[in-house]
């Protein structure tokens, strides 16, 4: 488990985590809260990279998991934030080549365009897995993860 370090707003967690089935809707609840959580925690400035980050992450949930479970968490630390969208699903998402033509496919193309740092952390188990983002706010580009 991430744990985010560092200073932070006194009255805004650094880490906020919920588990539930996604809906149709839930791409959109979850933009909300997360604008809400950056914009209290000093972090305007990344909403709108990691608000469709976060996006196409549970639109992959709603296609590709069975069951549509997953965990949604996010942390803060000094000058930007990360989110993380775990699954118990073993199948890795893949990333579309650029030329293809087919429907769908491209979230993960649109994930890396936005955000700063993107990944998949597959459980040692093979029976899940843990698909990451990270935005950097412009005002402390320097900021370094620990």
């Amino acid at each position: 488990m991430n744990h985010a370090t560092g200073p932070q707003v006194a009255d805004v967690e650094s880490q906020y985590h919920a588990e539930f089935a996604m809906g149709a809707h839930a791409a959109r609840h979850l933009r909300r809260v997360l604008r809400l959580y950056l914009v209290r925690s000093g972090l305007r400035d990344v909403a709108d990279a990691a608000e469709p980050a976060l996006a196409e992450l549970v639109a992959n949930v709603v296609r590709h998991v069975p069951g549509r479970r997953c965990r949604v968490c996010f942390l803060l630390y000094p000058g930007g934030m990360r989110v993380e969208v775990t699954d118990g699903c073993p199948e890795l998402p893949v990333v579309a080549a650029a030329d293809t033509l087919r429907d769908g496919g491209r979230g993960l193309v649109i994930v890396a365009a936005v955000a700063d740092r993107w990944g998949v952390a597959p459980y040692a188990d093979g029976r899940g897995k843990t698909v990451w983002f990270e935005c950097v706010g412009r005002a402390a580009p320097s900021a370094q993860r620990p």
